[in-house]
C-alpha cells in the first residue's frame, strides 16, 4: 500500500479503537449546547518555517452540523503559529472541557514512566509478580512495557462490565483467550486499568492522586481531572481542554516529565509486527492525507471523539474534538481524518527544534 493508504488504514483503526472501553452515554460536565451551524475561527499566525493551511481548515470544518458530526473545535499551536476554530454546535469556547477518552492512557503512561525513572518499577516486570492473582493462573507472564505498548495478548473485553477496577479487570478476562504476550499489537483498554493498578501498588496510593501530584499540579493543568464518577478510570476517565493537552504534550515530549532513558521509552515501539504504540502509550503515524510523521493519541467519550497529536520537533501541535452521534462510522472518521489532515495540511519539512504554544 502507497504511505497515504497506510496512514488512513492506521487513523481508522485508531478512531476506532480509541473510545473508552465502555462509553459514558451521559455529556454530564462536558456537555456543550446545541446552537447555530456557522462556522467560527479565529486566527494569530506569526510563520516561521511552514505555513498553516487556513483554507484547508475552514473547508474541513464547513458543512456542519451534519448527522454524524455535530459540531467540532481545532486548536493548533508550535512555531507556525496559532489557529484556532470551531463549528456547528460546538458552541463552548475552544478552551472548553471536554472528556478525552483515551488520551487519558498518555497520562497514565507518564505517571508509570516516572515510576520507573525512579526505580521503583521497570518495564521488564511480570504484571503477575505485581499484582497477584490477579489474572489467571495459565496466562503467560506479562510485563509492565507489554501493557503500555499494547503488545500484552490479553483478551478483546468482549465481556467487561462497569465497576471497580479490579471488577472491570476480573469481568473482561471472563471470557475470550489470550496470545502470547510480545508477539502482536491488540489495543486493549484492560492494558491501562492493569497499569493503573500497578500505579497504586507501586506506590501505595491512588491513582487519581499520583496522576494528580505528578502531572496536573506540577504542570499547571488546571482544567483537567479525573471525574468520580467515570469508571473508565486511568484507561479513559480524564475531562481536559484544548490548551491543558497542547501543554502537556508540549513537556511530555521535551522530557520535562522523564529522565533521558525514560523519553526515549516514549519513541520506543516494540520490534514487532504492525507495532504503532510506544512504552509511553503513544501512537506514531504519518498524518492524514501523507502528512508528517507524528506522535499522539485518540480517544472517545461521553460522546466526544478527540485526540492530541504532535510533530517530532514540537513545530505543529494539534488538539481537536468532534461531537459524534455513532449514526455514520464512516462519515464520522472521514471527517475526523479530514480535519486533522487539514491542520497538519503545509507543515514545512526540515523544521528543527521544539516550538510550543
Amino acid at each position: 500500500m502507497t504511505n497515504s493508504r497506510i496512514s488512513k488504514a492506521r487513523w481508522t483503526a485508531a478512531l476506532a479503537t480509541g473510545a473508552a472501553l465502555v462509553s459514558v452515554a451521559v455529556l454530564g460536565a462536558a456537555s456543550v449546547p446545541a446552537a447555530a451551524a456557522t462556522p467560527t475561527w479565529t486566527q494569530a499566525v506569526a510563520p516561521a518555517t511552514g505555513q498553516i493551511d487556513t483554507a484547508a481548515l475552514r473547508a474541513a470544518l464547513a458543512g456542519l452540523p451534519e448527522p454524524s458530526v455535530r459540531g467540532a473545535m481545532v486548536r493548533i499551536g508550535g512555531r507556525d503559529g496559532r489557529w484556532t476554530g470551531t463549528a456547528g454546535e460546538w458552541t463552548a469556547p475552544v478552551e472548553g472541557q471536554f472528556a478525552v477518552g483515551s488520551v487519558t492512557k498518555v497520562f497514565t503512561a507518564a505517571v508509570a514512566l516516572q515510576l520507573v525513572g525512579e526505580g521503583r518499577l521497570s518495564l521488564d516486570d511480570p504484571v503477575q509478580d505485581l499484582l497477584p492473582g490477579l489474572l489467571p493462573s495459565s496466562y503467560a507472564p506479562i510485563t509492565v512495557g507489554q501493557l503500555l505498548s499494547h503488545s500484552s495478548g490479553l483478551p478483546k473485553p468482549e465481556c467487561a462490565r462497569p465497576g471497580t477496577p479490579v471488577e472491570v479487570v476480573t469481568s473482561a478476562l471472563s471470557c475470550g483467550t489470550p496470545t502470547s504476550p510480545g508477539t502482536s499489537v491488540q489495543y486493549n483498554g484492560i492494558n491501562y486499568f492493569l497499569a493503573g493498578l500497578v500505579i497504586e501498588k507501586v506506590t501505595g496510593r491512588s491513582y487519581g492522586a499520583e496522576l494528580r501530584d505528578r502531572i496536573l499540579r506540577p504542570l499547571g493543568l488546571r482544567h483537567t481531572h479525573l471525574p468520580a464518577e467515570d469508571w473508565a478510570w486511568a484507561e479513559g476517565g480524564l475531562v481536559s481542554t484544548a490548551g491543558d493537552l497542547t501543554r502537556f504534550m508540549n513537556v511530555l515530549m521535551r522530557g520535562g516529565l522523564h529522565r533521558p532513558a525514560e523519553r526515549a521509552s516514549l519513541f520506543t515501539v516494540p520490534s514487532i509486527p504492525d507495532a504503532r504504540f510506544s512504552h509511553g502509550g503513544l501512537m506514531r503515524t504519518p498524518a492524514p492525507g501523507g502528512g508528517p510523521v507524528v506522535w499522539g493519541k485518540t480517544g472517545t467519550n461521553r460522546g466526544y471523539t478527540s485526540g492530541v497529536f504532535a510533530t517530532p520537533d514540537l513545530g505543529r501541535v494539534v488538539v481537536y474534538s468532534t461531537l459524534t452521534t455513532g449514526t455514520d462510522t464512516k462519515r464520522e472518521t472521514d471527517r475526523v481524518l479530514g480535519i486533522v489532515g487539514a491542520a497538519f495540511k503545509g507543515y514545512g519539512e526540515g523544521v528543527r527544534g521544539a516550538g510550543g504554544a
